[in-house]
């Protein structure tokens, strides 16, 4: 049966208002919720203007906040308060104070994530692809008890492979496994490689980033953790994904520059915790894990570990990061790459160069991701005049997540210098406050700044007019995200 003309242009009519309607509710959902002016500013006027486009990707790109993560924690807290009680007491008893200088971050510390610096740890530092998943291919064939491995990237090839088989010979010798990765950063993992694990009796779980109540449409968010813990033993925290692209395999990127690195002490317990906690999220299952630490007096280094994520009461990483930025006195030095720094971050770097501290900065000279490479441009007419040194690592690519504070600590970890870092990603941190650790990422570093060449900053006025639009156009962006 023919439908009416007219029936026709006043469901079209109707249909109009509706979504216009709904792009105005939802521009005034943005300008309560998005995390700063300018995202809300450009989210209002686009959802306003564009609807029918703007609508689906606001659901998709729009929120800053993680729902479920919080209040599924304070659940189980409440069902095993006297153990958390107990974990958090234990590692309590180690807490010391950072030096003198950084003293500012330990309230900090505590009000994120409960846990203070502590003393009796050992840091050691693992450079590049090889020396890293060595060490962790050595620390898994001697585990007696359990395994937790996380990965944002998985990848099935002969790294992805190495590591597979490494955890099923564990399993078979009795070896309680539990592997989580993400399922959007691990995309293109094979059901085959899973279903192996799962055969061997590894336990295997995505994280579920679109699981729970206001998440459904959220592909945003990501676990972008990468740990591996020991027996409560051991642990492992840094910039380095499973796969082959991290021993340099890909032709357009090798060879690859990254770091990790192994832990001992109360902060092996930190990481576990972190990982417990995105265990349950993922599984709605507590473990069975030794919290007895083993205590490195030989070392006794002052280190803590900052799981950081959207899930935060606050924005814990961005807050922590613009702090540490704060307290540099003499030298500053970061490796990132990728650049695209909040409005408080490049504050903070801004004033840190002006009262005089050495600030560097390594970024990548070839791009993975395109966009962020173009944003980082975008910075350099705010750094002409503040004596910020910037650097293109030139051999290779560089994917290291590091932060180099005075003589007094450095940081490797998961956060990159970007909004996505710091407001969108559950990222983790470990940062170590001792002379002997410090001396060995500033040598690290220093090898790095010598396979690097200087930014002219000045090179940006004299590139040609569509690349800076396309420049301006990837900052004008940054908010959206």
């Amino acid at each position: 049966m023919l439908v009416d003309s007219g029936v026709l242009a006043l469901l079209s009519a109707a249909t109009v208002v509706v979504v216009h309607s709904l792009g105005i509710l939802h521009a005034a959902h943005a300008v309560m919720n998005v995390r700063s002016s300018q995202g809300a500013i450009a989210w209002g006027i686009s959802l306003i203007t564009f609807p029918w486009l703007a609508i689906p990707l606001y659901w998709i790109l729009g929120r800053t906040k993680f729902h479920g993560y919080a209040e599924a924690l304070r659940s189980v807290y409440a069902q095993h308060h006297k153990l958390v009680r107990e974990t958090y007491t234990e590692i309590a008893k180690f807490k010391v104070a950072p030096p003198k200088k950084l003293a500012g971050l330990q309230p900090l510390a505590e009000a994120f994530t409960g846990i203070p610096f502590t003393s009796g740890n050992a840091a050691q530092l693992l450079i590049d692809g090889q020396q890293t998943y060595e060490a962790m291919l050595r620390a898994i064939a001697q585990a007696t008890d359990y395994i937790l491995l996380q990965s944002y990237i998985v990848n099935d090839d002969q790294a992805g492979n190495d590591f597979k088989q490494a955890l099923i010979a564990k399993a078979k010798q009795a070896v309680r496994i539990y592997f989580i990765y993400d399922e959007i950063g691990s995309n293109k993992l094979s059901r085959s490689y899973i279903k192996s694990l799962r055969k061997n009796g590894i336990q295997v779980s995505a994280f579920h980033t679109t699981k729970g109540r206001g998440n459904r449409f959220q592909l945003n968010f990501r676990n972008h953790r990468k740990i591996l813990v020991v027996d409560g033993e051991t642990a492992f925290v840094g910039g380095l994904n499973i796969g082959d692209e991290y021993l340099g395999k890909n032709p357009r990127l090798s060879p690859w520059r990254d770091t990790h690195m192994m832990l001992q002490g109360p902060t092996v317990q930190s990481l576990q915790n972190s990982f417990l906690r995105d265990w349950y999220w993922a599984t709605r299952k507590v473990l069975d894990v030794n919290w007895q630490i083993k205590v490195n007096r030989q070392t006794n280094q002052t280190a803590l570990v900052l799981p950081t994520g959207p899930a935060d009461r606050l924005k814990a990483c961005n807050l922590f990061f613009v702090n540490a930025i704060n307290q540099a006195q003499t030298r500053l030095w970061i490796a990132t790459p990728y650049f695209v720094p909040d409005d408080s971050t490049l504050t903070a770097l801004k004033l840190a160069a002006m009262r005089g501290v050495d600030v560097r900065i390594i970024l990548p000279n070839r791009p993975d991701h395109l966009f962020v490479y173009l944003c980082s441009f975008s910075y350099y007419t705010e750094m002409e005049a503040i004596a910020i040194k910037l650097y293109r690592y030139k051999n290779g690519f560089m994917h290291q997540k590091i932060m180099l504070i005075d003589q007094d600590m450095a940081g490797v970890g998961t956060v990159n210098l970007d909004n996505r870092s710091f407001f969108l990603n559950f990222e983790v941190m470990g940062f170590v406050a001792d002379p002997h650790f410090v001396e060995s990422v500033e040598k690290m570093l220093q090898s790095d700044l010598a396979a690097s060449v200087a930014v002219d900053l000045f090179e940006y006025d004299r590139k040609p007019l569509w690349f800076k639009l396309a420049v301006r156009v990837s900052r004008l962006l940054t908010p959206l995200l």
